[in-house]
């Protein structure tokens, strides 16, 4: 069984979330997207300047573009990918966010 055999819902719903990440991973590591970094954006001047805010864009640019390149070998392959799929792209959607956190609250930081 496939996932195109299983998935209930319509299909321009993935292409659409895939878009808003592709723009978020763009709007990212261009550096112009802090704003969209939950708690960054909230921070108090003290804290923003205990981070480089290059990097923490770059950090979260790339686990976005990670999650991006993962929906759209979703979309394309659905087809063809057993149902089972569905649970390798959460575990790595989870290690993905993870690894953003850890980075974020290392190499990140000044």
């Amino acid at each position: 069984m496939t996932l195109a055999d299983t998935a209930h819902g319509s299909d321009w719903i993935l292409w659409v979330v895939f878009a808003v990440f592709v723009i978020l991973t763009i709007a990212l590591l261009s550096g112009h997207g802090s704003k969209f970094i939950s708690g960054y954006n909230t921070a108090s001047k003290e804290e923003k300047a205990r981070y480089d805010e290059k990097k923490l864009c770059r950090v979260y640019g790339i686990g976005m573009g990670v999650i991006a390149i993962l929906l759209l070998i979703t979309g394309l392959f659905e087809s063809f990918l057993p149902s089972s799929f569905v649970y390798v792209l959460l575990v790595l959607i989870v290690i993905d966010v993870v690894i953003i956190i850890i980075l974020s609250n290392t190499i990140c930081k000044r």
